[in-house]
């Protein structure tokens, strides 16, 4: 078993690789217990950390692994989920700067933003979109602090499952007047058509991915908050990021949201 100061010691490392740009080397190999249950707990206390050096708070969650291809990637069948921070907001329209970054990659979400609590554990669609104030779309920059973006699903989770910033665009609508696993994506690269998808990409539906989390969040005792965004799962392959990149992601009906990045 891992003991609480070893716990300590991977928040600590993880803080100061994001902090000083370095990535570092798989935790599993040297902590061979460190499994999923564990990595959320490390996960808790980095967040912890960052919460009290940066003076920032929590404001919701985000999804990984939410594809049937990422998860037979990482040997898993089911997601994975980090917490946002305030302090990893970017406002859309303001450039980028790739300084504080390992080694960026940029993926195409559908944010969700709550009105009601949602507690597990019988979660479902309908009950995520019901308590659902509206619905943006959004852009993530995921950062692995992991030497060459390479993990095991315990070293992502602990990672606060490779989550750095996002932006959320400015047009808010309600879900009701959309099917989100219909709804159509066309992520663009400096004008270059890269990707296409749907919300059917992430777990057969959006909200799918949310039900997932709430129901997973009532295992260690918490739930989804009034006011909370979370994002609900990449629609394509993460991009990586070079400097001079314009990234744009169009969503059927709930228009565009748009990243520009400098050195």
């Amino acid at each position: 078993m891992i003991k609480t100061d070893v716990i300590d010691q991977i928040a600590f490392e993880l803080y100061e690789a994001e902090k000083q740009k370095k990535s570092v080397n798989k935790f599993v190999d040297a902590y061979p217990e460190l499994d999923e249950a564990l990595a959320y707990q490390v996960q808790e206390r980095l967040i912890e950390l960052k919460c009290k050096e940066e003076n920032t708070k929590r404001v919701g969650r985000k999804l990984g692994l939410t594809s049937k291809a990422k998860q037979e990637m990482m040997g898993v069948h089911e997601p994975s989920y980090g917490v946002l921070l305030e302090s990893m907001q970017l406002g859309e329209g303001e450039r980028i700067s790739l300084a504080p970054f390992i080694h960026a990659k940029l993926e195409p979400e559908i944010a969700f933003v709550f009105n009601k609590e949602i507690k597990g554990p019988h979660v479902t669609v309908a009950d995520v979109l019901t308590a659902t104030k509206y619905i943006a779309p959004a852009l993530e920059i995921i950062d692995s602090r992991f030497q060459g973006f390479s993990f095991t699903l315990p070293d992502a989770v602990a990672d606060n499952s490779s989550s750095s910033r996002y932006i959320i665009g400015e047009r808010f609508y309600s879900p009701e007047n959309f099917d989100l696993k219909l709804m159509g994506m066309v992520y663009k690269q400096n004008g270059e058509v890269v990707a296409t998808g749907a919300g059917a990409a992430v777990m057969g539906h959006p909200a799918r991915a949310i039900a997932w989390l709430a129901n997973r969040l009532y295992k260690v005792g918490q739930s989804i908050q009034p006011g909370e965004v979370v994002l609900s799962g990449s629609l394509s392959a993460a991009i990586k990021i070079e400097p001079g990149d314009h990234f744009s992601a169009s969503f059927d009906g709930l228009g565009s949201v748009e990243a520009v990045f400098t050195e």
